[in-house]
């Protein structure tokens, strides 16, 4: 999961490269969206996956209550900051939206308690 979020960190910063230059602050280049999106992408399934597993795994290997934690539940409120900047991210690739700064705030809130959440897992390893 860390590298997961890594990944997340480097999607984050070339949308802010982005949103520069959308506000005319630096010069639009289209590389800038191709990386963001090949970055994105696998980041936001692989933290999507991990969330899945991650229950099943506590469940399955330490017989502890599926989101019991408060690991588990700061990573249910990240699962879902995720899942609401993927589908924006789609709705502004397809042009069916405008929603920048509501994508922006949703992955942004995801990757800090994404941080919050791997802090919290620490106490939970064995």
């Amino acid at each position: 999961m860390l590298s997961s979020l890594g990944v997340v960190a480097l999607a984050l910063r070339s949308g802010l490269r982005l949103r520069r230059a959308r506000r005319g602050a630096a010069p639009r280049r289209p590389e800038l969206r191709r990386r963001h999106l090949r970055l994105a992408k696998p980041a936001v399934a692989l933290v999507l996956a991990g969330f899945a597993g991650g229950p099943v795994s506590w469940v399955w290997l330490r017989g502890g209550e599926p989101l019991g934690t408060f690991h588990g539940a700061v990573g249910l409120l990240v699962a879902a900051l995720f899942a609401a900047a993927a589908v924006l991210g789609r709705r502004l690739e397809t042009g069916r939206s405008r929603a920048f700064d509501a994508h922006a705030a949703c992955g942004g809130a995801a990757l800090l308690l994404g941080a919050l959440a791997a802090v919290a897992g620490f106490v939970l390893l064995p």
